[in-house]
């Protein structure tokens, strides 16, 4: 039997605050993948915890043997290109019985576009 992770990764940085509006997507993904049996995680690049090897590994213990990767950048840089490559490799070698599906980074998805295109507009409009 299947049970998805997805494992959210976003960059990291030393101020803690920064981290706020990538752990209020987790929680919002986590209301509605825990309700079918699916587990999040946020992973950070550098700066925070936990990295993306614990937070794998945490998903591995608690079942997952699909486990979707999304990088929340938004571009596919070197971070998305390179480093995150290399990482899910290890994570393949530390665990060889997950699949790990890498998705595309969710500022090239359109539906993200348009939602920075229409929050761009509303806070441009005078008065706001």
């Amino acid at each position: 039997m299947t049970r998805l992770g997805i494992l959210l990764f976003a960059h990291g940085a030393r101020d803690p605050a920064w981290a706020q509006p990538f752990e209020a997507v987790a929680r919002r993904l986590s209301e509605r993948a825990t309700a079918q049996g699916h587990a999040v995680t946020l992973a950070f690049l550098e700066f925070m915890s936990p990295d993306i090897l614990a937070a794998g590994a945490a998903l591995a213990a608690q079942g997952c043997t699909e486990v979707a990767v999304v990088p929340l950048f938004l571009g596919a840089g070197g971070h998305v290109r390179k480093d995150l490559p290399r990482l899910l490799g290890e994570l393949a070698d530390a665990h060889p019985s997950v699949q790990w599906r890498l998705s595309a980074a969710v500022g090239e998805t359109d539906i993200l576009i348009q939602g920075m295109a229409d929050a761009a507009w509303s806070l441009a409009q005078p008065g706001t």
